[in-house]
């Protein structure tokens, strides 16, 4: 038999249910997995699967409380969620007029709205949907059934998928059977979605790089223009965590092969030695990766072929075919090819497959995802496009080859959203599109804000010298706003980083819909695409070119329960109201709730994503709240076994009095550094009168402090990470109301329209006067006759609207 390695292989003991949750029959057999979670089995030979699948891999959660009563004829489940009710040893599927007569499970809700029967073949039409695979490989709809649902339950059928067997090779199933897990939840989706991961397998932390900028172009890059390049994103102070390196790094044309898709081999034409190559990138704070896609199997000029051929039993010397489900051809491509790739250094590898079998799809993205974290040192992670069954297990996702648009554009945060509903998280789209379509200045700069209010960034583009990814590319203006957003990203990495920690342990996605707190929004097309991003911010997404007449977007959003602020400009937002507001290029509509508590990296120009020694902590006023930060190494899989360290944010709100305790509280020294520099900046926040400063029970007199715009901010200097840090503020009212009015965006917009000073006075006086709306529009239009445009008279008129309507 042939063996794979030890990295392949599944903990087998917890694959079969436990017996105490199993009722079964001749043909049938139900496992009750928990109290909303069923599995439904039927066999015509009474053959049941125990082997993990491809979707679950673990059906043994410990016994569950439920109710049993049965007679020779049929037998009744019934847990807190659900009553199950079956007609012994018949098909599920009762008959085209009574599909329920043989199964049927009861939601047990009290709420009149629900569809309250699931049925075998039920359409489950008020499904979210999961958006579980890219945009450009062809997979029917019903392959993106997600978990949550307004019906509250959910079904996902695993008859077809493939066994995974002791060895960790791949085995068919018996044809006729049926494998069916039924999710009851009601409203309890949180505890659905981590039945789900339970089963399917918790998703991993991934590097803490893959957090960062990441750069890829489909461009014939070699060692001369590696180095400008790199030269110049130095220059410009634009940071980067990953060279993600497209085809044209292996040899692609040889003898009467054009045009390779598959290689292996660094082309030594471009790269005189791959390991100088990728060592200039590691010293630089920059980790590497490379596409591959074996489809086209092992071509005789590749470096390893001989060994691979040996494996394979073929010595013919010609093309070797590659085929994903053949498990020789598994331990080639991985054993061989891409383990001679890691010897140079290379970080992980893009899976660019491009076959339509989701089967073979899946076994590339599982076997190369297990072999990448084969020992502690390297942690686990791949890109790819995703394989359908239980995608959260390999990340990072590849979103597909899409079209520079609006429209594009548009689409994503909707896919972010619905990828939560099957609790995926690191999708990576091309920032911008990835080919065709129009480079428009502000979709790049939209394009990117998004990107930076991701979970994963990460830009690509088609071959061709007119694609613009480049922030230098473009005019100053826009070069300045991206470089500033692009620097952003890698400051909100100590953020983004315990929030993917809190994803691998709590299943909470990094991205949450708004639509699970307020279900009206599903089907609002201006409020539907909002977003929770982490625990702390919410994101409401520019997704409309703007208005060039006053210059600005404007946006409609709509602000949650509570008070929020402007993360940007520190403006507040009152709550369960609907706003409109006007933005710049520069600026991008997200929020912070009363008490955020946001961690940053004080250094943005440089490569580096590793722990900071520098530290912002920004905190928004109005309600005490505590945020745990989490740090380890970000590249090993050592944090397993205790190494990483957890340093408790502690913000006690009184209106006149701020304490804020930063202090460790679990994990081991020696993981962060000795000492950090901290500024706290504590928004809307006006010069306090008492400021005082303790590490453990020793005063700081040396500090700084000081007022920046409407915040204040103290800088102190090499703290001893493991200890506790408390700053305490008093002052009289030394909170800044800092209420957003429209009046204020009104004014920005007249300050810079270019329009005659005396003129802009006089609109002032109107648009802000005390005279009723009627009377405003009037005089407004009355302006005609001092020249002002037929576009300002229809641009203020449309301000009137606004500013009545809000």
């Amino acid at each position: 038999m042939y063996q794979f390695d030890k990295q392949f292989l599944y903990d087998m003991t917890v694959c079969k249910g436990d017996q105490n949750c199993i009722v079964k029959g001749n043909n049938y057999r139900f496992t009750v997995i928990s109290e909303r979670l069923v599995r439904l089995e039927f066999s015509p030979t009474g053959k049941f699967v125990d082997y993990p699948s491809q979707l679950v891999r673990r059906r043994n959660l410990g016994k569950t409380d439920f109710e049993l009563k049965e007679d020779n004829n049929s037998l009744q489940i019934t847990t807190r969620y659900f009553t199950l009710f079956y007609n012994k040893e018949k098909p599920f599927l009762g008959s085209k007029f009574d599909p329920m007569k043989n199964l049927k499970i009861t939601l047990l809700s009290h709420e009149k709205d629900r569809s309250k029967d699931w049925y075998y073949g039920h359409p489950e039409a008020r499904n979210m949907l999961g958006n579980m695979i890219s945009d450009d490989i062809p997979v029917s709809d019903k392959l993106k059934k997600g978990l949550y649902s307004l019906d509250g339950f959910a079904s996902f059928d695993d008859s077809n998928s493939l066994c995974i067997l002791d060895d960790g090779s791949l085995a068919n199933r018996e044809a006729s059977s049926l494998d069916i897990y039924v999710f009851m939840y009601d409203r309890d989706y949180k505890q659905a979605l981590l039945d789900y991961y339970k089963i399917t397998g918790t998703p991993e932390l991934i590097p803490r790089f893959a957090l960062g900028n990441w750069w890829s172009r489909n461009i014939t890059y070699d060692d001369t223009k590696i180095d400008h390049l790199i030269k110049k994103f130095e220059k410009k102070k634009i940071p980067l965590s990953v060279m993600l390196f497209d085809n044209d790094w292996h040899i692609r044309n040889i003898n009467n092969f054009k045009d390779l898709k598959t290689g292996f081999t660094f082309n030594d034409k471009l790269f005189k030695d791959p390991k100088i190559l990728v060592n200039k990138f590691h010293s630089r704070g920059i980790r590497v990766g490379l596409c591959v896609n074996p489809d086209e199997g092992f071509y005789p000029h590749e470096a390893n072929y001989q060994q691979a051929a040996d494996i394979m039993d073929i010595h013919d010397g010609n093309i070797i075919p590659f085929d994903a489900l053949n498990f020789k051809s598994i331990d080639a491509y991985i054993n061989v090819f891409l383990h001679n790739l890691e010897s140079y250094g290379i970080d992980f590898f893009w899976n660019d497959s491009r076959v339509t079998d989701v089967n073979k799809l899946w076994s590339l993205n599982h076997y190369m995802y297990l072999d990448s974290g084969r020992n502690a040192a390297k942690r686990p992670m791949i890109l790819s496009r995703g394989s359908i069954y239980s995608a959260h297990r390999y990340p990072v996702l590849y979103g597909g080859s899409s079209k520079i648009s609006w429209e594009n554009l548009r689409k994503l945060p909707f896919e972010y959203l619905n990828s939560s509903n099957i609790g995926v998280s690191w999708w990576s789209h091309d920032v911008g599109g990835n080919h065709g379509g129009i480079e428009e200045s502000e979709l790049y700069i939209r394009s990117t804000q998004l990107g930076v209010y991701s979970p994963i960034l990460r830009f690509h583009s088609a071959r061709g010298d007119y694609y613009k990814k480049e922030p230098w590319l473009w005019d100053p203006k826009t070069e300045t706003i991206v470089a500033d957003y692009l620097r952003l990203r890698h400051r909100l990495i100590p953020y983004l980083y315990t929030e993917a920690y809190n994803f691998s342990r709590s299943g909470v996605p990094i991205i949450q819909p708004f639509y699970y707190n307020y279900m009206w929004v599903y089907d609002d097309e201006l409020y539907k695409n909002q977003y929770y991003f982490g625990s702390q911010l919410l994101v409401c997404p520019i997704l409309d070119k703007m208005d060039h007449t006053m210059m600005r977007t404007v946006h409609r959003f709509f602000i949650p329960d509570g008070v929020w602020y402007d993360f940007r400009t520190g403006k507040k937002f009152p709550g369960n109201k609907k706003y409109i507001s006007f933005f710049k290029e520069e600026d991008y509509p997200v929020f912070a709730h009363a008490g955020s508590i946001i961690p940053l990296s004080n250094r943005s120009d440089y490569n580096n994503v590793g722990i900071p020694t520098d530290m912002e902590i920004q905190i928004f006023p109005g309600v005490s709240n505590t945020y745990t930060l989490y740090e380890d190494d970000g590249v090993t899989s050592l944090y397993k076994e205790g190494y990483y360290l957890k340093t408790s944010i502690d913000y006690n709100y009184l209106k006149n009095n701020y304490t804020l305790i930063i202090r460790s509280i679990e994990g081991k020294s020696g993981i962060v550094p000795v000492s950090r520099n901290y500024k706290i900046v504590f928004r809307n926040t006006k010069m306090p009168e008492d400021i005082t400063l303790y590490f453990n029970d020793q005063e700081i007199k040396d500090f700084r402090g000081s007022v920046d715009g409407n915040d204040f901010v103290i800088e102190v200097f090499n703290v001893q990470t493991i200890g506790q840090l408390t700053i305490n503020c008093k002052g009289r009212d030394i909170e800044i109301d800092a209420v957003r009015l429209i009046n204020d965006d009104v004014n920005s917009i007249l300050m810079d329209l270019p329009i005659e000073t005396y003129m802009k006075e006089e609109i002032a006086s109107i648009m802000f006067g005390d005279t009723p709306i009627k009377n405003k529009r009037i005089s407004i239009r009355k302006l005609k006759n001092k020249k002002l445009s037929k576009e300002y008279i229809a641009l203020f008129l449309k301000l009137l609207e606004y500013i009545s309507e809000f």
